[in-house]
C-alpha cells in the first residue's frame, strides 16, 4: 500500500510517499480501508520530533474514516463493509476524568491514516453519521471530542453563556464554535484576521476581535462583558488577557499552548475572581460517543478548508504551518 513515512525528524521535507506492507489485523482489531484522513498540528509537531515518546519510523495521522475490510479473531459487532469513522484516543483507561498511563494516540507511534489501510483496536472504530460526506468524516474524530470535551464536560457549558473562543481558525476553535453554537451559547471569538472574524460570524459567532489591535482586551469586554467559558488552545502571554476577560466565577478549559508557555501568572486575579483552570486533552470513549449522538441530533458538520491527495501531505502541513486554513485540511485517498 500507499503510505506517507516519516524516518528522520526536521519538518514535513522530510516525509516520504512510499511502499509499504498492508497491515494485518490482530485479536480484536480491524483493518480499515482509508477513502480519507485529516490534518492536526499534532503531525507537524512530530515531524520536528516536538512531542513525547518519539519512535520512528511511522506513518503519521491520527483522523481517518473509511470502510472495513478485515477484522481480527473475537471481533464480532463490527461487520466486513461497515463505513466507520475512527476515535484516534487508544487505550484511554478506566477513568473518564483522566486519561490512563497506557494512553497514545493514533500516528506515532502507532501507524497512522496517512495510508490506503490502517489496523485499529476493534473498540476505536464508530460508525459513521450517515450524513457525513466521507471527508467530512475524516475531519472530525480529534478536533470533534477535543472540542466537545472542552467544552461540555470539562466546561460544563450551560445555555445562554458566554463563551469565548481565542485563535478561530483552526479545527478544534471552529468545531467548538459550532457545538457552543447549536447548545444555545453566545460565542465570541479573536483573531489576526479580520476575514476570519467575518467568517465565523457566518457560522454563528455574536461577535469578534482583531487580537492585533493595541486595544484588542478592552474591546472585547465592551463587546460581550464578559466570559463564562473560555477555550483556549494558545496559551502564550495572551492567557493572563484571558484571566481578565473571564466573568468571576467563570471557567477556563485549556488544550494547547501554540503560542507557548505562560511566563508570568498573578494568582491573585485567579483566587480573587473565582476561577476555574482546567486543563483537557482528546477525550474518553463516552466523549467520543456522545460528541458523535450531538454532532448527529443537531447535523454539524465541519468546516473543510482545503483537500490534497495523499502524496502531497508534504505541501498539506506546510499549508498548515503557514495558519492560514480556516478549518481543517483533508487528504484524499485514492
Amino acid at each position: 500500500m500507499k503510505a506517507i513515512v516519516l524516518r528522520e525528524l526536521g519538518g514535513p521535507t522530510q516525509l516520504r510517499y512510499e511502499d509499504v506492507e498492508v497491515p494485518t489485523p490482530k485479536a480484536n482489531e480491524v483493518l480499515v480501508k482509508l477513502k480519507y484522513a485529516s490534518l492536526n498540528r499534532r503531525d507537524l509537531w512530530i515531524t520536528y520530533g516536538q512531542y513525547p515518546g518519539m519512535e520512528l519510523p511511522s506513518i503519521l495521522g491520527a483522523d481517518g474514516a473509511g470502510e472495513v475490510v478485515a477484522v481480527g479473531d473475537q471481533v464480532s459487532e463490527i461487520k466486513v463493509g461497515s463505513a466507520v469513522v475512527i476515535n484516534p484516543a487508544l487505550n484511554w483507561g478506566e477513568s473518564r476524568a483522566f486519561h490512563g498511563p497506557d494512553h497514545r494516540i493514533l500516528g506515532m507511534p502507532s501507524d497512522g491514516t496517512y495510508a490506503e489501510y490502517v489496523v485499529v483496536p476493534a473498540e476505536n472504530v464508530f460508525t459513521k453519521p450517515t450524513y457525513l460526506s466521507w471527508e467530512e468524516a475524516a475531519a472530525l474524530p480529534l478536533a470533534g471530542v477535543t472540542a466537545f470535551r472542552s467544552l461540555m464536560y470539562r466546561g460544563n457549558l450551560k445555555k445562554g453563556e458566554n463563551v469565548l473562543i481565542p485563535g478561530i481558525g483552526s479545527g478544534v476553535a471552529l468545531l467548538a464554535l459550532q457545538i457552543a453554537v447549536a447548545h444555545g451559547a453566545n460565542v465570541f471569538v479573536t483573531s489576526s484576521s479580520d476575514e476570519k472574524l467575518e467568517r465565523a460570524k457566518q457560522l454563528g459567532a455574536k461577535g469578534g476581535v482583531n487580537y492585533r489591535s493595541e486595544n484588542w482586551v478592552k474591546e472585547m469586554k465592551k463587546l460581550m462583558d464578559g466570559a463564562d467559558l473560555i477555550i483556549d488552545s494558545v496559551g502564550g502571554e495572551n492567557f493572563n488577557h484571558l484571566i481578565n476577560l473571564a466573568k468571576p466565577g467563570g471557567r477556563i478549559v485549556n488544550f494547547g499552548a501554540t503560542s507557548g508557555t505562560v511566563k508570568e501568572l498573578l494568582l491573585p486575579r485567579i483566587f480573587f475572581k473565582h476561577l476555574d483552570i482546567k486543563g483537557s486533552t482528546m477525550g474518553s470513549p463516552e466523549d467520543f460517543k456522545e460528541m458523535l449522538q450531538f454532532f448527529e441530533e443537531h447535523k454539524i458538520s465541519p468546516y473543510v478548508d482545503k483537500c490534497y491527495p495523499l502524496k502531497e501531505a508534504i505541501e498539506a502541513l506546510i499549508y498548515m504551518e503557514n495558519a492560514v486554513n480556516f478549518g481543517k485540511i483533508t487528504l484524499k485517498i485514492e
